[in-house]
């Protein structure tokens, strides 16, 4: 039996179903739990906690968070102590350790990858809706609508997927008005709002777009910072697209174009099939020839994006 985790991920949502299929797997569903985050407390702590014994169950499941708090230089022995512990652990211990993102080149993550079970905890938004909606007609058009209004929030994705089908219980389909009327937009950060922005463009949605365009303007983004975002993001679509030609996944793609991880890749995925490389192309020109006449010219430079957008 694996007993020691490693996990990567940003959404506690489903980081927590993870560990609760892992610990039924194991057959630990009777064990204690405790949690330690290393931002709060010292390594100590739960290394005692591993190395005791329990006295309510034979079992136990151990989470720590906050490696990336850890200061190895001030932690040398404690560090020592869990490496020992993890080269031989305790059959009745389950050991979680979780991070959103590990740092590949730290001598903690490579001991702690070399002893652990590494598990990437990335859930597929539109796999879950599909699953959450078994039962019910809707569009994949609808679908990715729906993520998108939820900026891939899983767990606001699940509330919001409770109230359409209450809503539609004896129709059994939801449509597009449905959405609109009872999902509530999340409002993110201004990266989450440009992809929204792209995706609007990719679709061809001019209304949706344009008013992804001003709610951008209403984070004080520059026209002229929309124009180039727009272009390093049209630019890594036409990457993404004539790699895709050589089969490539999404973490090779990644490697190849020098992207830390391969989320962004993931998501670019996402939009490459709505575009030629010709069209691609053609609107890095566009883009180009815009950037030029705004740095030389007097021209508006809202006017010219309306224009752009408009003109998909």
């Amino acid at each position: 039996m694996q007993n020691n985790y490693i996990l990567e991920g940003d959404s506690l949502f489903e980081i927590e179903n993870e560990i609760d299929k892992i610990i039924k797997e194991n057959n630990f569903q009777e064990a204690t739990k405790s949690s330690y985050d290393l931002s709060e407390v010292e390594l100590d702590a739960p290394l005692e906690d591993l190395d005791t014994y329990s006295f309510l169950s034979d079992k136990k499941i151990v989470l720590i968070t906050g490696f990336e708090n850890l200061n190895s230089d001030s932690n040398k022995k404690s560090l020592e102590h869990l490496y020992k512990y993890l080269q031989n652990p305790n059959p009745d211990n389950l050991l979680f350790i979780w991070s959103t993102k590990w740092n590949n080149t730290l001598k903690i993550t490579k001991e702690l990858k070399k002893n652990c079970k590494f598990i990437e905890v990335h859930l597929d938004p539109v796999k879950f809706v599909k699953e959450k909606l078994k039962g019910y007609k809707i569009s994949s058009q609808n679908i990715e609508y729906l993520v998108s209004k939820c900026l891939n929030d899983i767990a606001k994705i699940e509330n919001e997927i409770i109230k359409l089908k209450n809503y539609k219980v004896e129709e059994k389909e939801i449509c597009r008005e449905d959405i609109d009327l009872l999902v509530v937009e999340k409002l993110g950060d201004s990266t989450e709002l440009m992809f929204s922005f792209n995706r609007s463009l990719a679709e061809k949605n001019k209304k949706e777009a344009l008013t992804k365009y001003f709610e951008l303007l209403n984070y004080n983004i520059e026209p002229l910072s929309v124009i180039g975002l727009l272009a390093s993001q049209i630019r890594i679509i036409y990457q993404v697209k004539i790699l895709e030609k050589r089969s490539l996944n999404a973490d090779e793609i990644a490697k190849i174009l020098g992207e830390k991880n391969s989320y962004r890749v993931k998501k670019t995925k996402e939009l490459t099939k709505y575009y030629t490389e010709k069209e691609l192309l053609e609107l890095m020109k566009q883009l180009a020839n815009m950037d030029l006449k705004i740095k030389t010219t007097d021209t508006d430079p809202n006017n010219l994006i309306e224009l752009f957008i408009l003109n998909i």
